[in-house]
């Protein structure tokens, strides 16, 4: 365990292992704090992110430091992160602060001007935001605003919006979704037991392309229908 304390110099052999123990321990930090702070980057997830990684980077590259105090150092980090998620969602305020209002930049067609300057966005990007949206024409835009999380959401004006089943009165099916049950011979058991099935009814679905289990590379089910996609050519 030499390799966790500072030294004057590392082996090949200790600078691997300071290697994989910071990267399981980042793995278990970033599982910790939650699929959010993954998923989006904002003011809070920023600087947690930003600390977090120039504190692991240093004594992955200089021996001088030891790999210890770092790791404690991130669990103080990841736990005050928790708390500050928390606390967040209990006090209004600080809330606000970590999470910031939407701030409207087009109303009625109308580009806010003030509210450019307060998101620190400029004309061409807003318009480039819009042109990712397939929006050609700003006037037919009811509402967009700048979300906390960087991004920008865009609500056409209803003429401008596209015609549903629901407006037409027309029927349609039940939603379904068209989900890996098999893949490279491995049998999703989680999906089949969700679905209130067994192994032995999976065989009889796939029974038609006269194939084993273990030899299809993709099978989806829908709607209880299962079809092979691909199976290794012999």
């Amino acid at each position: 365990m030499d390799f966790f304390e500072s030294k004057e110099s590392l082996t090949s052999m200790e600078w691997i292992l300071r290697a994989i123990v910071s990267f399981v321990f980042l793995l278990l930090a970033a599982k910790f704090m939650g699929q959010r702070s993954i998923s989006q980057l904002r003011f809070l997830d920023f600087i947690i992110a930003l600390t977090l990684g120039n504190i692991i980077a240093h004594p992955l590259s200089d021996e001088k430091l030891g790999l210890k105090g770092s790791m404690i150092t991130t669990i103080v980090l990841v736990v005050l992160y928790i708390a500050a998620t928390w606390l967040s969602l209990k006090w209004p305020f600080f809330k606000r602060y970590l999470d910031p209002s939407p701030v409207t930049l087009v109303k009625n067609g109308l580009i806010q001007f003030h509210n450019l300057s307060k998101a620190r966005i400029s004309i061409d990007f807003l318009f480039s935001e819009l042109r990712k949206e397939k929006v050609e024409d700003i006037q037919k835009v009811a509402l967009a605003v700048w979300e906390p999380g960087g991004t920008i959401s865009v609500f056409m004006d209803t003429p401008y919006q596209p015609v549903t089943p629901a407006d037409m009165k027309l029927e349609t099916k039940p939603f379904t979704i068209s989900r890996p049950i098999i893949v490279d011979g491995v049998i999703d058991m989680s999906l089949l037991q969700d679905m209130g099935k067994d192994v032995d009814w999976l065989h009889s679905q796939i029974a038609s392309v006269h194939t084993n289990i273990h030899d299809v590379m993709l099978a989806t089910v829908e709607n209880e229908n299962v079809q092979v996609c691909s199976v290794p050519k012999k």
